[in-house]
C-alpha cells in the first residue's frame, strides 16, 4: 500500500464523517431509546477490497446484535460487538473480514462518532 492510497482512503472516510456530523446536532435524545445499539458501533468501517477502498456505513442493527454494514456497488458485511466481520455474498473478503470490532479501531479502520 501507498502513502497516497492510504491519504486518500481516510480522506473518504473523513469526508463521509464529515457529512454525518450535522446529523448529530438534531435533539434525538428524546427519541432515542436508553440503549441505543448504534452508540456502539462504528458510523464507518473502511476496508480494502479487490485492490479499492471502501466506506462501509452501518445500516441496521437487529435485535440479536447483528449489525450490518453496506458500501457502493453492492456489498455489505455484518460484525457483532465480540465478533468477527464477515463479508455477506460473496466468496470474497477484504482487509476487515476477521477482525474484531477493537483490532478495526485499533487499526484505524473504524470511525466513531463522538457526542
Amino acid at each position: 500500500m501507498t502513502h497516497a492510497s492510504r491519504t486518500g482512503s481516510k480522506a473518504l472516510a473523513r469526508a463521509l464523517l464529515a457529512g454525518l456530523l450535522p446529523l448529530t446536532a438534531f435533539p434525538l435524545a428524546d427519541a432515542r431509546a436508553q440503549d441505543n445499539p448504534f452508540d456502539q458501533f462504528p458510523v464507518i468501517i473502511q476496508c480494502k477490497y479487490n485492490e479499492t477502498y471502501h466506506a462501509f456505513y452501518i445500516s441496521r442493527v437487529s435485535q440479536d446484535g447483528i449489525a450490518t454494514y453496506v458500501a457502493s456497488e453492492r456489498i455489505a458485511g455484518t460484525i457483532t460487538l465480540d465478533g468477527k466481520a464477515k463479508a455477506i455474498g460473496g466468496e470474497g473478503g477484504g482487509s476487515c473480514v476477521g477482525k474484531t470490532l477493537t483490532e478495526l479501531r485499533a487499526s484505524g479502520q473504524a470511525y466513531d462518532i463522538k457526542r
